[in-house]
């Protein structure tokens, strides 16, 4: 599954409107949108690459990159967490770990609800496909042959059916964040150091997370995943505290660009030569498929391929980036400065669409129209929410008493 990317972490400053989308939350302070521009974009690649054979999905991230958006969530959860809590460290780590653990428990129950309602609609989808390869597709043939057990299980995490697996990562690398918080505070290094050989023995011994039934585990593995998310809050707590951490910056940036550029090159060449030449792999995708598809440890080379384009694209997109202030633009902040109702909706809507396409044929204009009506209702519900919180925020005001009446 492709997602963390942060889910609804918000930024404490008082906040105000954006350009061009008035109910989208934009701060009075200094509120970098990229973050939330992002997001947005990640929830929506996330949306149209689970949708099986999309064509769409030959246009976003992982086809001129290593990595896709689940890096890109995983990355902005870490910081967008060290932004929301690395200010609570100087009332204490008790309130910084009350309110984090607040958070934890939102999402925990954000994972129950949506696990209700997808197993309501795939147990539904099955019975209209009948498909013995369709119930597969969404590893939830454990839940159908044993529901209450299962049930037991996705309430412990360990039950992960296709696209319910990046909530329970978040979780889990949330609720180890009072850990690393204080470290980060201290010296970057402290947090950077033990995450990076934690990350390193389990790329170097394959150690896993178990998971349901007996012999799964965790397709996306918290003890790989955390280095990524460390890094994110490293990067997220030098802004906190008013400096930028990024070791040999000026040096660094050049490597970085061409590292892009190549893995670019051979990405869309992949791309190309799958939709339009032959499904043959080449020997440069022999040589680094295997990398490349170990997303679930998150191999070096994806994890390389994406610090490299981050880099890249900070250096690009500026906090004043023209983009920020389109119109699409403002859409897609919206949806990242609520991320945690999109991400829900936009799985729902995943299998809602390649129910649709299965049943009632998935050419190309179908897709488009799915994937359009897809898009068009995640916006609609981030606007919606954006309007709402605009509206409790606003000051209430109390009408005038009439004056009485003279007698």
């Amino acid at each position: 599954m492709a997602m963390s990317l942060s889910l609804g972490l918000r930024h404490p400053a008082a906040i105000g409107a954006a350009p061009n989308a008035p109910s989208v939350a934009r701060p009075a302070s200094q509120r970098d949108l990229r973050l939330d521009f992002f997001r947005g974009l990640a929830l929506l690649f996330i949306f149209i690459d689970h949708i099986p054979n999309n064509f769409l999905s030959n246009a976003t991230m992982h086809t001129v990159a290593f990595c896709d958006a689940a890096e890109v969530f995983v990355f902005i959860s870490g910081y967008a967490a060290a932004l929301a809590y690395g200010r609570l460290l100087d009332r204490g780590l008790a309130v910084a770990s009350a309110r984090i653990y607040h958070r934890v428990w939102q999402l925990y129950v954000a994972h129950i609800f949506v696990f209700a309602i997808y197993a309501a609609l795939v147990s539904h989808s099955i019975l209209v496909v009948d498909d013995p390869s369709y119930t597969q597709s969404f590893n939830i043939s454990s839940f159908l042959d044993d529901p209450t057990g299962a049930v037991a299980q996705v309430l412990l995490l360990r039950f992960q059916p296709q696209f319910l697996d990046i909530l329970p990562l978040y979780i889990a690398l949330l609720g180890a964040f009072p850990l690393i918080l204080p470290a980060i505070a201290r010296n970057p290094w402290w947090a950077l150091a033990p995450s990076g050989a934690l990350y390193a023995v389990v790329q170097v011994t394959g150690w896993q997370m178990p998971g349901y039934p007996d012999g799964a585990t965790w397709f996306f593995n918290p003890l790989a995943w955390q280095f990524l998310f460390v890094i994110g809050a490293v990067m997220g707590y030098s802004k906190v505290r008013g400096f930028d951490w990024l070791p040999g910056r000026k040096w660094i940036i050049r490597p970085a660009m061409v590292v892009t550029a190549v893995v670019a090159l051979i990405s869309v060449s992949w791309m190309i030569q799958w939709n339009f030449i032959t499904e043959e792999p080449d020997f440069l995708f022999t040589l680094f498929a295997p990398y490349v598809g170990d997303k679930g440890n998150l191999n070096p080379v994806r994890l390389l391929s994406f610090l490299a384009l981050a880099l890249v694209v900070a250096r690009l997109v500026r906090p004043a980036s023209a983009v920020l202030s389109t119109r699409l633009g403002g859409w897609l902040i919206a949806c990242g400065q609520n991320s945690l109702h999109i991400f829900c909706f936009g799985i729902l809507l995943s299998v809602l669409g390649g129910f649709l396409l299965q049943t009632y044929g998935d050419g190309v204009a179908a897709q488009a129209l799915v994937d359009l009506a897809g898009f068009a209702l995640m916006v609609g519900l981030a606007l919606l929410i954006a309007w709402d919180k605009a509206e409790s925020r606003a000051p209430k005001v109390l009408a005038a008493p009439h004056p009485a009446m003279p007698t």
